[in-house]
């Protein structure tokens, strides 16, 4: 077979420009797969960074839509509703309840409008929020509902340009009731899911059940799972349990991030394969040409093949003879398709300012499907050779 394929490169330096016409087809069928592919790689990461690496093992439940008839069919998020989640819900690590409201907060003569959330203690710890400086709320904070807050980073740098947030007083204004607030820590700007670590800031959710709305239920509910991995079992969970309580399957939302990022890579995902089977479309026609030109390569070559076969080949050989060269064609154009497609996703990194993820199975898989492409269509002309008579062949008929 090595033979065989050294006859090959030998027939293709002499026929230069008709192997790389058959060729090209190869190359550019390769490269669009590996470039569609590689773009629904880099969309699944571009969502996944988007949405952070923190909160995967998060779900949030929320309020419902209201009933046709016009009643509510909502769930009131009390300490109730949280035993009630505990004791007949699997997987569950802890319940967080938090409220949020729209604020205005100030400093001197700088303001700046921010959505507040008022959290229990541990909460942005839980979330994997980091900290830029100060420290998070202790368990103090929450049961006394002290009057501290912890600044998104873009609320600290409008409100303080200098760095020099924490340990200083800002006015908060909700409701139109102005409180004062110590801050104690700056978020460090990071993707962190269903959080803004920029614009938001924080406030001990025992002060606002104190001072801002005595006794509250909670706006939202944060359920967080034994792991990411029951994260998106336990949404469904929750929606069937929740729909047991009330008899609606409106009565609250459920999401969390891990279910988010597996539905948007899905789709992406599906979108990438539905493109990348168009694109290989271009390698079929590709194979078409090469069983066009292997079929001009028999009919050219006669003498030759009924020289082989008056010394003896076998039709198996020349078959293979054929079958070998056809299937070249496809493994050169299969390696450069798999360069050009990777030269032509760095240059769209470069030019689209992206991280461009090169799909390792796309270059195998565009890979092995040219090689296959290359047999396939190269059959019928290897076994037309391989049935030729060698008198026929000889005299040239």
């Amino acid at each position: 077979m090595f033979e065989d394929f050294i006859n090959s490169l030998q027939n293709f330096r002499r026929n230069k420009m008709r192997t790389m016409l058959s060729i090209l087809g190869v190359i550019i069928g390769v490269a669009s797969v590996i470039v569609i592919m590689s773009l629904g790689s880099s969309s699944t990461k571009q969502i996944q960074d988007s949405l952070g690496s923190t909160g995967l093992d998060v779900v949030s439940i929320s309020a419902g839509f209201m009933s046709r008839r016009g009643q509510s069919t909502t769930i009131t998020f009390n300490e109730e509703f949280r035993e009630k989640l505990f004791d007949n819900i699997l997987n569950i690590k802890k319940i967080w309840y938090k409220n949020t409201l729209s604020a205005t907060i100030s400093y001197g003569a700088s303001s700046a409008s921010a959505s507040c959330s008022a959290i229990e203690t541990g909460y942005l710890e839980m979330y994997g929020i980091q900290l830029d400086s100060g420290e998070y709320f202790s368990v103090t904070d929450n049961v006394k509902g002290t009057q501290k807050i912890i600044l998104g980073s873009d609320i600290a740098s409008s409100l303080f340009p200098n760095g020099d947030a924490v340990g200083k007083n800002v006015l908060l204004v909700a409701s139109n009731v102005t409180f004062n607030f110590e801050v104690i820590g700056v978020l460090k700007e990071q993707s962190s899911g269903m959080e803004s670590t920029s614009t938001g800031c924080y406030i001990p959710r025992g002060f606002y059940s104190k001072k801002i709305t005595p006794n509250p239920t909670a706006s939202s509910v944060m359920v967080q799972a034994v792991s990411k991995e029951n994260a998106v079992t336990l949404v469904s969970d929750i929606k069937e349990y929740c729909e047991t309580l009330t008899g609606s399957s409106s009565s609250v939302n459920v999401m969390s991030m891990q279910s988010m990022i597996e539905q948007m890579s899905s789709v992406t995902g599906t979108l990438s394969a539905m493109l990348a089977a168009i694109a290989a479309i271009s390698l079929l026609v590709g194979g078409i040409g090469i069983m066009n030109i292997m079929i001009v390569t028999v009919t050219e070559r006669k003498q030759e093949i009924g020289i082989r076969k008056a010394l003896g080949a076998s039709p198996a050989v020349i078959k293979q003879l054929f079958l070998v060269e056809s299937a070249s064609i496809t493994i050169m154009g299969g390696i450069a398709g798999i360069i050009l497609g990777i030269l032509i996703s760095l240059a769209a990194e470069y030019v689209m300012s992206i991280s461009f993820v090169i799909s390792g199975n796309a270059c195998i898989i565009a890979f092995f499907f040219s090689v296959f492409v290359g047999i396939f269509f190269g059959l019928s002309p290897a076994s037309r050779a391989a049935k030729l008579d060698p008198v026929k062949a000889l005299s040239g008929e």
